[in-house]
C-alpha cells in the first residue's frame, strides 16, 4: 500500500513539472507586438479580379497576409493566403474602374499589421463575361439559354420575360444559380401557340453584388409538337430484325416488354417495367445484354420532336424512398434512331445521357423519377425529325460506374412527341 502512494505521488510530481516545462508561452506571455506589413507588392490583373504579389515579413509567428475591399454598396469583402505563399487573389470585382484593396499581415495572436493600400485595375468582370456568353433558342413549348462561366464562379441568372395569354399579359421572373462551366436551363410548359410571341430580357448577378444591366433578347416564337398516341403503337417480338437490327428481348422475370408503351409507369408496387434478365440484345445469353435496341412502329409516318422516358422505380409501396431511380439496372445513356424509308437505312438522330441529380432527398428523387427524363431529338437546334414510321431506342450504358457498365436491364416507359405527316 505504501509503495503504490509513493508511486502515486512520483507520478504527480512528474507531471506538475512537464506540465511547467510545456506551457506554452503565449499563454503566460500574451504577444502583443503587430507584425511588419508585406512589402513589394505588385499585382496582375485578371478576369473581375487582380493577383497580388508580396514579400512576407519575417515574422516567425506569421499566420496569413490577407486582402480586402469594399464594394459600391458598402459591403466589405476579404481574402487571405497561408504565410507560405507569396500571392493572393481578390476577386468580385464588377467593371473595370480602379479599385482600392488593403493589404495587411496577421500573426497567429491575431495582431493586424499596417495596411498598404493598392489601386488595382481589374480585367472584365466574371458576370460581364457570363453575360456575353448567353444564347436564347426557342424550343417546343419552352425556350432555354445556355452560357459560359469559365471561372467557375457562383453566378445567379434573372430571366424574366412575357407574352400575352388570351388578352392577359402575363410576366415571370425565373432564377437559375449555377457555378458550373457550361450551364443550359429551361424555361418550359409554356404551352403558347406558334404566333404567341415571348418577350425575353437576362440579367446575371454575382455573391459580390455585381449586377450586369439586362440583355434584351426581343421577342420569339416558340416551337409547337404533340404527344404522339400509343394506340396504334406496335412492337415486334423479340429478335425480329428491321434493318439488321434485332428487337431487344424485355420479358424477362417480372418483365414485359409491352409495358414500355401501356402508358402506366413503374412505381414500385406495380412492377410496370421491361427486364432483359442480362440477355437484352436478343433473348439469347449468348449474344449478350447490351446495347439493346426497341423498335417501334408508330402506325403511321410522324415527324420527331422529343422523348421522355421513365426508369424502373421499384422502391416499395409507400412510394416515398428512391429506389432504382437513376441507378441500379436503369438505362443511363442511350441512342435515337428513326428509320430513313429512302436510303432503307437507321439514321443516328443523338446520343442522350440522363444526368444524375445531386443533393436531393428520398421524396425528391421519386418526383423527379415519376416526372421522367425528357430529351429532344437535336438538343442544340430544336427540330423535328424527318418523317418516318419506325423508331428506334438503342440502351448503351447503365447509371453503374459513372456510366460505364453494360449491364442496365430495365426500362419502365417510352413517349413520344411530334408531329403527324399528312
Amino acid at each position: 500500500m505504501k509503495h503504490s502512494i509513493y508511486i502515486v505521488c512520483v507520478m504527480l510530481l512528474i507531471g506538475t513539472l512537464l506540465g511547467s516545462c510545456f506551457k506554452d508561452p503565449e499563454i503566460n506571455n500574451p504577444d502583443s507586438t503587430p507584425p511588419s506589413p508585406p512589402t513589394d507588392i505588385t499585382y496582375k490583373a485578371l478576369l473581375g479580379g487582380a493577383r497580388i504579389f508580396y514579400t512576407i515579413p519575417n515574422d516567425e509567428d506569421l499566420l496569413s497576409v490577407n486582402a480586402s475591399y469594399t464594394n459600391a454598396g458598402g459591403k466589405k469583402f476579404s481574402f487571405s493566403a497561408s504565410y507560405f505563399r507569396d500571392s493572393l487573389d481578390v476577386i468580385g470585382f464588377g467593371d473595370t474602374a480602379p479599385k482600392k484593396v488593403e493589404i495587411f499581415s496577421l500573426d497567429r495572436a491575431n495582431n493586424k499589421s499596417e495596411v498598404v493600400t493598392l489601386e488595382v485595375v481589374p480585367l472584365e468582370s466574371a458576370i460581364s463575361r457570363v453575360a456575353n456568353s448567353i444564347e436564347l433558342k426557342p424550343a417546343f413549348s419552352s425556350f432555354f439559354i445556355d452560357w459560359e462561366n469559365e471561372l467557375e464562379q457562383s453566378i445567379n441568372v434573372y430571366v424574366k420575360f412575357n407574352y400575352n395569354d388570351g388578352g392577359t399579359n402575363r410576366e415571370f421572373t425565373s432564377v437559375f444559380s449555377s457555378n458550373l462551366p457550361v450551364e443550359r436551363r429551361f424555361i418550359d410548359n409554356l404551352n403558347l401557340p406558334e404566333n404567341e410571341q415571348v418577350n425575353v430580357k437576362i440579367q446575371v448577378a454575382d455573391i459580390y453584388g455585381n449586377f450586369s444591366d439586362f440583355k434584351d433578347f426581343g421577342s420569339i416564337s416558340l416551337l409547337s409538337d404533340d404527344e404522339l398516341p400509343k394506340s396504334g403503337w406496335y412492337l415486334p417480338q423479340a429478335n425480329d430484325s428491321i434493318g439488321g437490327v434485332p428487337q431487344g428481348f424485355g420479358d424477362g422475370l417480372e418483365g414485359r416488354l409491352r409495358y414500355l408503351v401501356d402508358g402506366i409507369i413503374d412505381r414500385g408496387d406495380n412492377l410496370n417495367f421491361m427486364h432483359t434478365h442480362s440477355r437484352g440484345r436478343t433473348g439469347n445469353s449468348a449474344d449478350g445484354n447490351m446495347p439493346w435496341n426497341v423498335i417501334i412502329d408508330l402506325g403511321a409516318e410522324y415527324k420527331l420532336s422529343r422523348i421522355l422516358t421513365h426508369q424502373r422505380h421499384s422502391g416499395g409501396v409507400e412510394n416515398i424512398s428512391r429506389g432504382q431511380y437513376y441507378q441500379s439496372e436503369n438505362v443511363g445513356i442511350y441512342e435515337m434512331y428513326i428509320w430513313d424509308e429512302d436510303a432503307q437505312a437507321w439514321e443516328l438522330i443523338t446520343e442522350h445521357k440522363i444526368p444524375v441529380p445531386v443533393g436531393k432527398s428520398e421524396l425528391e428523387f421519386v418526383k423527379l423519377g415519376e416526372a421522367g427524363d425528357l430529351a429532344y431529338m437535336f438538343p442544340d437546334e430544336p427540330q423535328f425529325t424527318k418523317p418516318t414510321r419506325y423508331f428506334r431506342y438503342r440502351a448503351m450504358k447503365s447509371f453503374n460506374a459513372n456510366y460505364t457498365r453494360e449491364d442496365a436491364n430495365c426500362l419502365s416507359e417510352i413517349t413520344l412527341y411530334g408531329k403527324k405527316v399528312n
